[in-house]
């Protein structure tokens, strides 16, 4: 679905296990090593993808500098770590009149199982357990730190959350409601309890071999899903602005009947449609590279490979995830997947998969689609454009 108005991504930060900051984070994708570490959870060795010593320590300074921040969890606290640096990068400091769409697929994890421990244990709870919990206090905290007057909005839609973002930004800036909108997603799912739901669903990594996530190793004989936590938001205007990373060429999004509640279908109906959609009437040959959900499990990145032949037929552009490396953000994931694709346009190297045995590798690139699906087949496709491009 092409776009009425042009729609600019003035600005895209991030906060995650590949660094903070488009500098930090593009030289953590040209290096081969990748983020993710073991750490003990229940007495058990599990793969996770952190954010390092320092960035938590920037993130403890923000949990002190205000008596009310000292109870928000880490997906809160990322958010505003980030949305304080994209704004700043945007150039946005001196008009605060934005929206802002910050969501979460599992939400402040660590303050609710926290909690639920001390109710079972003594069955007392604080009385801010219930504001602070909510899905809804991200974008309004964010609001409250920035200063703003835009509306503020949060949700929740699996893994797509925050693609689901920038389709509302980009709905309000269409409409002619709003002229800038904040869009990304938060995340801190790095908990024993959210790590055993994903171990239940025998889809988390065990392999300890050079990469223990292997995302769209379609000869990968088990699965390898890796958890990691960030956050990242992009900043989202009105026009085409000569000071823009990229443009916003076309969205795409669809749902399918579920077969069951935590897959998609063989060729990933949903992901067919929703790529379809945000090419537009663009020929599948104008689209240079993909960067693909693929969570590192053998059916879902297998649906979505095929999802891509059968899109793309014989035009098939070059393929990457960034989970291998990153880990699974679930509702942030697809924001660092569009941090991935600007970056690559801005500076025109194309990062592959490292078992294929490639390097970063110069590349003309000018269109990047970004595809994100959670549970329940709720996929979202974005094409960007590089500026300039036509």
């Amino acid at each position: 679905m092409s776009l009425r108005t042009p729609v600019s991504v003035m600005a895209i930060e991030s906060l995650s296990a590949l660094g903070r900051g488009s500098d930090e984070v593009w030289a953590a994708y040209l290096s081969q090593r990748h983020a993710l570490v073991e750490m003990p959870f229940e007495d058990q060795s599990t793969f996770v993808a952190p954010i390092s010593e320092d960035q938590r320590k920037g993130i403890d300074k923000i949990k002190g500098s205000q008596s009310q921040y000292r109870k928000l969890d880490d997906t809160v606290l990322f958010a505003l770590d980030v949305s304080r640096l994209a704004v700043e990068s945007a150039g946005w400091d001196g008009n605060r009149s934005f929206g802002i769409n910050i969501g979460s697929s599992r939400g402040a994890t660590g303050i609710f199982e926290s909690h639920h421990r001390q109710f079972i244990d003594n069955g007392i709870i604080p009385p801010w357990t219930s504001p602070v919990t909510t899905l809804g206090n991200i974008s309004s905290w964010v609001a409250h730190d920035l200063r703003t007057s835009g509306p503020e909005i949060s949700h929740s839609i699996t893994c797509s959350t925050a693609l689901h973002a920038v389709l509302n930004g980009i709905a309000w800036i269409q409409g002619g409601m709003a002229d800038r909108f904040l869009t990304g997603g938060s995340e801190a799912p790095l908990t024993p309890f959210t790590l055993a739901q994903m171990k239940a669903l025998k889809i988390y990594a065990t392999d300890r071999g050079p990469f223990p996530c292997r995302a769209l190793d379609l000869n990968k004989e088990g699965n390898t899903m890796v958890l990691g936590e960030g956050a990242a938001i992009a900043c989202l205007q009105s026009g085409e602005s000569p000071d823009s990373l990229a443009l916003i060429d076309g969205v795409g999004y669809a749902t399918e009947v579920l077969e069951s509640s935590v897959s998609i279908s063989a060729e990933a109906d949903c992901f067919q449609r929703s790529m379809r959609m945000a090419m537009g009437d663009l020929h599948p040959s104008e689209v240079d590279a993909v960067v693909l959900h693929a969570p590192g499990t053998i059916k879902g990145d297998e649906a979505e490979y095929r999802a891509v032949e059968k899109v793309f037929g014989s035009d098939l552009p070059l393929l990457t995830s960034n989970k291998w490396k990153v880990g699974h953000t679930l509702g942030t994931s697809g924001m660092l997947s569009m941090e991935l694709a600007i970056l690559m346009l801005r500076h025109q190297v194309f990062i592959p998969l490292p078992y294929e045995g490639e390097n970063p590798i110069s590349r003309n690139l000018n269109r990047i689609m970004v595809n994100a699906v959670g549970f329940g087949g709720n996929a979202v496709s974005i094409l960007l454009r590089r500026p300039g491009v036509h």
